[in-house]
């Protein structure tokens, strides 16, 4: 990229700077987290600078507040944890809305990371070994479950919505069983799952529950509650029979009439 492109243009006191800072830190992860808390402060120290009306320590006419010291936070990123001073004022408050979340010290990006580890099954503790490999500090197994805390609102969401407008011919019904913990015991609970082929020619994930086991009752209310959120049209159903397990084109039958199994 030619230098007048560049978005950072460093003059010659700038770029030694950098040059003396990238031979201070030990790698690049340190590097980028010691730019992005330089870069941060001097974002913020600049939004202040405008409230005021003038620069610190400027006697002005167009004056409208002053600076009041500092307020210390420690933001958590992708790179590692980032100090940060975020500027006060004598007169009214300042936040950078823009940049920080309030009552969050950890950046959108690491919430986004753990919740992904979360979800394919990574445990909290290990969770909190993995972010001290990247330099975030303090992330304990409590501060992760309030991170993927939010999963569960996006899960009752995504169960609940409406299926009027994805009309299937073809259900595949399907039951795996995994160790879950309820209450103070690991118990083998069922996870029963319903995938629609649609007449856009695409398979869609209608719907998943947990069940203790396997029966009738279970899975009629199962596909009862998919008629329930719309579902219409089936034709086909498709799904495994074992012994002991719920008779396919009875439950069908209450839940979806008119399907054959």
């Amino acid at each position: 990229m030619p230098q007048e492109e560049s978005v950072l243009r460093l003059g010659r006191d700038e770029a030694l700077e950098a040059a003396r800072l990238w031979q201070e830190c030990g790698d690049a992860r340190e590097f980028a987290c010691r730019v992005l808390g330089s870069v941060m402060n001097a974002l913020m120290d600049s939004e202040a600078q405008q409230m005021c009306g003038a620069s610190r320590n400027e006697r002005s006419d167009g004056r409208e507040n002053s600076r009041n010291g500092y307020r210390p936070r420690s933001l958590k990123t992708a790179v590692g944890d980032v100090e940060l001073e975020i500027p006060k004022l004598r007169h009214g408050t300042y936040y950078p809305e823009g940049m920080l979340a309030r009552w969050s010290r950890v950046d959108t990006s690491v919430a986004a990371i753990v919740q992904e580890m979360y979800v394919c099954g990574v445990s909290t503790r290990k969770v909190e070994r993995v972010a001290s490999k990247l330099g975030i500090s303090s992330l304990s197994s409590s501060e992760v479950s309030s991170l993927c805390s939010d999963l569960d609102a996006e899960v009752a969401e995504f169960r609940r919505r409406d299926l009027s407008g994805t009309p299937c011919c073809y259900l595949w019904l399907d039951a795996t069983y995994m160790s879950c913990r309820v209450g103070s015991s690991v118990v083998s609970q069922g996870v029963v799952t319903a995938i629609g082929l649609g007449a856009d020619g695409r398979k869609h994930f209608l719907g998943c529950d947990v069940v203790d086991t396997e029966s009738e009752d279970s899975w009629a209310a199962f596909l009862g509650g998919l008629r329930e959120r719309g579902l219409a049209g089936v034709r086909l159903v498709v799904s495994d029979t074992t012994p002991g397990s719920w008779p396919p084109s009875r439950a069908c039958s209450r839940a979806a009439p008119g399907s054959a199994a």
